[in-house]
């Protein structure tokens, strides 16, 4: 077993175990779509946070060569996945009664607080151990850099409209960085 192999089985066991938490919760709110409404905030929120837990896997593995086997690493990936799984939780309410939209209402902040902390710690790390060639490229500030204020945003205006423009923009990004190459 390689260094990676061993520090990604920390990780990866956590961002599996937040994947997990997510789709239950989405289980759980099919399941009750006959008694309580999802909406479309909901809807958003656990899409985005998926779509952004799948991408930090992504570079996880590009990162795989470049990551100490250090304890500060071990503890810093361990903090990482840990808000993750953290905010992969509250995406869905854990009662079947509680509408939905007031969940959403109450948690989007710290689900959208603790993302943002998991990207700026990547990208921290990106800066660190990687050259990332054209940084200031119209492509990257798209791709790369506007999700940092339209996080910010979410996070701090309490605007459910707004939030979701905010949400729709997030996730229209990840397809965006595959056509847009």
């Amino acid at each position: 077993m390689n260094g990676f192999e061993y520090i990604f089985t920390l990780f990866g066991l956590l961002l599996g175990l937040a994947l997990a938490e997510g789709l239950g919760g989405l289980a759980r709110a099919l399941k009750a779509r006959h008694r309580v409404h999802i909406g479309w905030p909901t809807a958003l929120l656990g899409l985005f946070v998926s779509c952004d837990l799948v991408t930090f896997w992504l570079y996880g593995w590009e990162l795989r060569e470049l990551i100490p086997v250090t304890w500060p690493a071990l503890f810093g990936g361990f903090v990482v996945t840990a808000i993750y799984y953290l905010a992969a939780s509250l995406v869905f309410p854990d009662g079947d009664m509680e509408e939905y939209n007031d969940h959403f209402d109450r948690h989007y902040r710290t689900v959208m607080a603790g993302v943002f902390v998991c990207n700026t710690a990547l990208f921290a790390t990106l800066l660190t151990l990687t050259d990332i060639p054209d940084l200031f490229s119209v492509r990257f500030m798209v791709i790369g850099w506007s999700a940092f204020p339209t996080m910010l945003l979410s996070i701090f205006v309490p605007d459910r409209r707004v939030v979701m423009g905010c949400l729709v923009w997030l996730i229209f990004l990840y397809p965006l960085s595959v056509v847009w190459t």
